[in-house]
């Protein structure tokens, strides 16, 4: 089955409705700058009201240790969605669960795993992630011998299919593909993208316990 997460969440009502309609996951930026950053006392406000099962993830940028620690504890998020520079020695001392993410422009990004060596979980995006721009999905598949792969970049309800049929990956990630504006959600588009999600899978025969 491919995991959903529903990424660049503002408020409740929109995070409760991807939670309710089935989303695995949900994505919640604290990255300085961003156009979907999230205010930490908001999200603090309504995380105890989601299901216990979704799994509640924070974005974070090359912010300091002791932000991200302070921030993932106040929101009762579980996993650290990390975008810049950090290294190794940064996720071992933040002591939480990581989703790594690498862009992906070209077979020599490939290499950007081995600086990983201890992770098996990645989200791959295009170089200029948050803007809704799609990548070569073939690096995905090559990247698939690293861990688990979240495909991410450009998906929406209208590629969703096509992508997991194509690349096959642990999970799919998606932002401004179901957005009215940047951080606000359209309903209809984040139904459907769950919808097709499963139905990729149901053709696949993607059940599950895959």
């Amino acid at each position: 089955m491919t995991r959903i997460k529903i990424c660049g969440l503002t408020n409740r009502d929109d995070a409760l409705g991807a939670a309710e309609w089935g989303a695995d996951a949900l994505g919640f930026v604290f990255a300085q700058g961003s156009k979907r950053r999230a205010d930490p006392e908001v999200v603090e406000g309504f995380t105890g009201e989601l299901p216990p099962f979704v799994t509640l993830v924070g974005v974070f940028q090359d912010q300091p240790l002791s932000e991200v620690m302070e921030i993932m504890d106040r929101c009762r998020l579980h996993v650290a969605q990390l975008h810049g520079l950090e290294d190794e020695r940064y996720i071992a001392e933040l002591k939480r669960p990581v989703l790594k993410v690498l862009s992906m422009d070209s077979r020599g990004d490939l290499v950007k795993f081995e600086r990983f060596a201890n992770l098996h979980s990645f989200l791959l995006d295009s170089g200029k992630g948050g803007t809704g721009q799609t990548f070569d999905w073939s690096l995905a598949l090559a990247a698939m011998k690293y861990g688990r792969i979240v495909l991410a970049g450009g998906l929406t309800p209208d590629n969703v299919t096509e992508a997991i049929r194509c690349v096959r990956p642990w999970g799919v990630d998606t932002a401004s593909g179901v957005e009215k504006a940047p951080g606000i959600k359209d309903p209809e588009r984040v139904r459907e993208f769950i919808h097709r999600v499963r139905g990729a899978d149901s053709a696949l025969g993607r059940g599950q316990n895959q």
